[in-house]
């Protein structure tokens, strides 16, 4: 490859940035700054070299064609997006929905639990979610609960179905869950553990975009965990996507929120129990 061609493939232009975070925006309802045009192209970097590609403007003129369309979109999208999470992140919600959240629903309610973790990147705030109920289950009497975790990106999903994870990603989880819910691997070179299948069963993984879907094919539920997701999105787009949310949480159901996020001023069908906690009215 020439030095010209090596030039072009790093660097983007002000035009291509443009075409990408509009489409990414419109669609995904992500909003891109001018600002993040550096981050962009270093996460696409990987893509332009896998395809052989020596310029981001032959990779947007990809991306637009019938082809890209339909083979490239879903990968661009998981270099796109960030999946940071970790286990018990922000314990207090999960100390919330075992004190004050399931007590209230196992004296007033024979049915299955239904919760979804929405943005659930690779998996470990849904199978936290699910310690949390096995441990209520076994102290407090047997809960029957479904969880779907849901998120955007599909290699992040891919994970949480494995459900295996490198060793220090499960250092928040207390040692007793750990004994009880975790599998060590034999390899000692690679050293990584797998949620147990107890949990794995409780668990369903799907692909869903806030932006295009309506959410009219999913279940009701009691709680839904949508953490640090928000942020990715303008004031518009926000109230957007929790209204939808709104709309699958039954009357009372309980809404989580990331500590950095705010609804204040929203028109929604909800009230505030606690610092980034809310009820459905």
């Amino acid at each position: 490859m020439s030095f010209l061609n090596m030039e072009q493939r790093g660097t983007m232009s002000a035009s291509d940035f443009t075409r990408l975070s509009n489409f990414i925006y419109n669609n995904y309802g992500i909003k891109l700054p001018l600002s993040k045009k550096i981050m962009l192209e270093g996460r696409l970097q990987k893509r332009l070299k896998a395809l052989n590609m020596s310029s981001f403007k032959d990779y947007c003129d990809y991306i637009f064609s019938h082809e890209g369309q339909r083979e490239e979109i879903v990968t661009m999208i998981d270099m796109v997006t960030t999946n940071k999470t970790d286990f018990f992140r922000e314990a207090i919600h999960f100390d919330f929905l075992s004190n004050q959240v399931l007590p209230s629903f196992e004296s007033a309610s024979s049915r299955s639990f239904k919760l979804w973790s929405a943005g659930c990147a690779t998996g470990e705030e849904p199978y936290t979610i699910a310690m949390v109920l096995e441990e209520f289950s076994e102290k407090s009497g047997k809960i029957d609960y479904q969880i779907l975790g849901t998120d955007i990106s599909a290699q992040a999903l891919q994970q949480g179905i494995t459900a295996v994870y490198a060793e220090e990603k499960v250092i928040p989880i207390p040692i007793n869950l750990k004994k009880k819910y975790l599998l060590r691997s034999k390899n000692q070179v690679k050293k990584t553990v797998r949620i147990v299948p107890q949990l794995r069963r409780r668990i369903e993984f799907e692909r869903l975009n806030f932006i295009n879907n309506d959410f009219g094919s999913l279940p009701m539920f009691d709680v839904i965990f949508c953490r640090n997701v928000l942020i990715y999105f303008d004031r518009k787009t926000q109230e957007k996507v929790i209204g939808k949310l709104c709309s699958r949480l039954m009357t009372g159901g309980i809404l989580f929120l990331g500590h950095s996020e705010s609804i204040t001023t929203m028109a929604l069908p909800l009230v505030q129990i606690h610092p980034t906690i809310f009820k459905k009215i």
